[in-house]
């Protein structure tokens, strides 16, 4: 039963149609590997066995009653800054230890209506502010190819529940890169889609001009599955946009021959893991080999990605998070001295290290004396960041890049410097600004067996395209 555990989306749908085995069964059988090996991974904050095989039962029996919902008794994760009725939404902080959700996130409905189990809260870095989910005020994360090595971030508790077969899939989602850095490290399928195409309603504010929820799962096949059930447009939400969600799924074909792969000169430069250029250009080289066009196209305001995204990212989160306030949510203090006190103690109390820190960094920068030279500067270079991917997807059809300049690193090691651990986003954070869609899968190993992300960059709303390129890949792969 344990081998149920480590099913593809698709092959527990497909089971599950074929009567192999009951949701019932599947669901034991997570529980099951969730409580062999989550004492080392850490990647879930809250699982409750009594509830998760309640929901498979009652999924057992709307299926023999022929309720063919599309994800109808399959578990999946879900990152705890997403709300679903009734279960606790922390978004691993103190500040939001005793919450617990009053309804369900947009994306949470979508995954409830399709007949989907909720099987527990992943692990991540608190309020989704940082890259190795060494933030969470609870516990590190590990990831499960050597549990010496963070499992990346924020979305590392989905990351690792996934890769270390402790999830059938999971729900994630990406700011800067919080989706396809930590599959990359985790070794893993992560997709974050365009701006506007998933909602955001019910899902705590980082940055909401940034944030999208997107799938984390075992193959690119199975991504296509959930993303399907997640996107489209929703009245709650006015950033969404009624645009036409493809199936995903049945859009899976063809090869590479034909299409034309860009390789941004700004992505392939010195500095990089030699192991990781290694990877990555050896599957560059295998798509050539495969039919396809490389061209070379230039992405020339890449170099101000990261402090245009550090600028306005915290800016976004310090009037996000300023409801946290211990009056009208959040961590109260027990005994202030007055109402700044109680201002003070409750946030400083339950905000961690990072959080405060980018708290403060965007305050300032929104400041009096300070907005223009930082805040409006920083939105005039994302629109030219976003202007140079307009003009590479005029010369190609998709890009390719690394996900991260590094494998996995150790646990602690780049905690204590955070400017190095906000360059780790160089890659990533670009995506965010420009509010295209992006994908990361595996593409190779270093000699240590830490596993390396081939990063897949389409248009805005161009997600067949990209899964498309992805499942050619995989295949060429023989996943």
């Amino acid at each position: 039963m344990e081998d149920i555990a480590t099913l593809t989306l698709a092959g527990a749908l497909d089971g599950l149609k074929k009567k192999e085995f009951s949701s019932v069964e599947l669901n034991q059988a997570l529980v099951d590997s969730i409580d062999k090996k989550d004492g080392d991974l850490k990647a879930y904050l809250k699982m409750d066995p009594e509830y998760i095989l309640k929901q498979a039962a009652e999924s057992d029996q709307k299926r023999a009653a022929g309720d063919d919902s599309s994800l109808l008794g399959v578990p999946i994760a879900i990152k705890d800054l997403i709300n679903v009725k009734g279960e606790s939404c922390s978004c691993a902080s103190r500040q939001l230890e005793k919450y617990n959700a009053l309804y369900d996130a947009t994306v949470a409905a979508k995954l409830r209506y399709a007949g989907a189990v909720f099987a527990g809260r992943t692990n991540m870095d608190e309020f989704a502010m940082g890259s190795s989910t060494e933030n969470s005020a609870f516990q590190i994360t590990r990831n499960p190819h050597n549990l010496e090595c963070v499992p990346g971030g924020s979305s590392g508790g989905s990351a690792a529940a996934v890769a270390g077969g402790e999830a059938i899939a999971a729900l994630g989602t990406d700011t800067g890169g919080s989706i396809r850095q930590p599959a990359s490290f985790c070794g893993c399928v992560g997709m974050k889609p365009s701006y506007g195409r998933v909602s955001r309603y019910g899902v705590t504010a980082y940055a909401s001009s940034l944030d999208q929820v997107g799938p984390m799962t075992k193959t690119v096949e199975d991504a296509a599955i959930l993303l399907k059930e997640l996107a489209g447009f929703d009245p709650h939400d006015g950033t969404t946009l009624d645009v036409k969600v493809p199936d995903y799924q049945a859009h899976l074909t063809g090869g590479m021959k034909g299409l034309k792969i860009g390789l941004p000169k700004e992505f392939y430069v010195d500095g990089s893991d030699p192991e990781v250029s290694q990877a990555v250009l050896k599957a560059v080289e295998s798509c050539r080999a495969a039919g396809a066009e490389i061209v070379d196209v230039s992405l020339p305001h890449t170099e101000y990605a990261i402090a245009v995204y550090y600028i306005l990212a915290t800016a976004e989160a310090s009037a996000n998070l300023a409801r946290f306030d211990g009056v009208r949510f959040g961590h109260r203090a027990e005994s202030p001295k007055s109402v700044f006190d109680l201002y003070a103690q409750s946030r400083a109390e339950g905000f961690g290290t990072e959080v405060k820190r980018r708290i403060i960094l965007g305050t300032y920068v929104l400041s009096s004396g300070y907005y223009d030279a930082y805040y409006g500067k920083a939105q005039k270079a994302r629109t030219l960041i976003r202007e140079d991917y307009t003009k590479a997807f005029e010369k190609c059809d998709v890009l390719m890049t690394p996900v991260s300049p590094t494998p996995a690193y150790k646990i602690g090691e780049a905690s204590q410097d955070p400017l190095k651990m906000y360059l780790g986003d160089i890659f990533t954070v670009p995506a965010n600004l420009a509010g295209i869609c992006g994908i990361s899968l595996p593409c190779g190993s270093t000699r240590g067996g830490l596993p390396v992300g081939l990063q897949i960059l389409g248009p805005a709303f161009g997600e067949e395209r990209i899964l498309k390129t992805a499942y050619a890949f995989e295949q060429m792969q023989g996943a």
